[in-house]
C-alpha cells in the first residue's frame, strides 16, 4: 500500500453556497469529514494542496493524515466536486477510517509476463476488458495494484477474475460470476487489417465533416458570444 499522505485544513462554521463561494475566492475550497459513528465536521483547505493531491491520481485509495488546527484525523477520500469547465476541486468528502472500517474501492489491473506468453510466437493479440476491478477491503490495507500473470495464456484463452493474486483480505466487489478481466485473440489477416484501416479512415472523415459542417454553423449565426465572454462559476 502507498504511503500516507498528508494534508492540513481549518474548521469552518458556517456552510451553504454562500460560504463555499466566498471560500474559494480566497483560494480554499469547503470540505467534509464523516464516519466512524461521529459527528460531520465541515473544514476548509487550501485549493492549491487539494488539486495537486487530486491530480497525482491516489486520492481515493491513499490514506490521508489530516490535520485540522492540531487535531489529526485518518481519512480517505470518498468523493470530489469538480467544476465543469475547468476540471479543478470544488468540494472533497472525507471517511473517518478505523481498524474497522471496509471499504469498496477500484484498484488497477497489472498484467506481468507479457513478453514471455504462450500466446506471443503466434503473435496473438491480448485483448484487456479491465483495466481497474473494484474490490472489498479493509480501509487500512487497500492494495497499490492486482497482479495477472499471463505467462501460461494461449490464442483463444480468456483471463477471468480468479486468475488474478488477490491481495490478503480482499475480494471481488462483483461476487456472483468468474468475470472477465481480458481475452487472448488470433493475429489479424491482410484482409481484417485493411478492413480496420478502412473504418477508421472512414470514422475520421466523418467527424472532419461534422466538424466542418458545425463550424459553417456557427459562422453563418447571428448569436455570436464575445470572446471576453465569463465562464461559469
Amino acid at each position: 500500500m502507498a504511503k500516507n499522505i498528508k494534508m492540513s485544513a481549518s474548521k469552518r462554521e458556517r456552510a451553504g453556497k454562500g460560504v463555499a463561494r466566498a471560500l474559494r475566492r480566497e483560494d480554499q475550497i469547503p470540505a467534509v469529514i464523516y464516519g466512524d459513528k461521529k459527528e460531520p465536521v465541515t473544514i476548509s483547505m487550501e485549493a492549491k494542496e487539494a488539486n495537486l493531491q487530486f491530480n497525482r491520481g491516489h486520492l481515493f485509495t491513499t490514506l490521508c493524515e489530516l490535520d485540522v488546527e492540531g487535531e489529526k484525523s485518518l481519512v480517505l477520500a470518498r468523493d470530489v466536486q469538480l467544476h465543469p469547465v475547468r476540471d479543478n476541486v470544488l468540494h472533497i468528502d472525507f471517511l473517518r477510517v478505523s481498524d474497522k472500517t471496509t471499504i469498496t474501492v477500484a484498484v488497477g489491473v497489472t498484467y506481468i509476463n507479457q513478453e514471455e506468453a504462450k500466446y506471443v510466437d503466434e503473435k496473438g493479440i491480448l485483448n484487456i476488458n479491465r483495466y481497474d476491478v473494484d474490490i472489498v477491503c479493509k480501509a487500512k490495507n487497500i492494495p497499490d495494484e492486482i497482479i495477472v500473470d499471463v505467462k501460461d495464456f494461449d490464442i483463444g484463452d480468456s483471463i477471468k477474475i480468479s486468475d488474478a493474486v488477490m491481495p490478503e483480505g480482499a475480494k471481488p466487489a462483483i461476487d456472483d460470476r468468474d468475470f472477465t478481466l481480458a481475452t487472448v485473440a488470433a493475429p489479424r489477416t491482410v484482409e481484417e487489417e485493411e478492413e480496420a484501416v478502412a473504418e477508421s479512415d472512414a470514422e475520421g472523415e466523418a467527424i472532419a465533416e461534422a466538424a466542418e459542417a458545425e463550424g459553417a454553423a456557427k459562422e453563418g449565426s447571428d448569436d455570436v458570444k464575445p470572446e471576453n465572454a465569463e465562464k461559469p462559476n
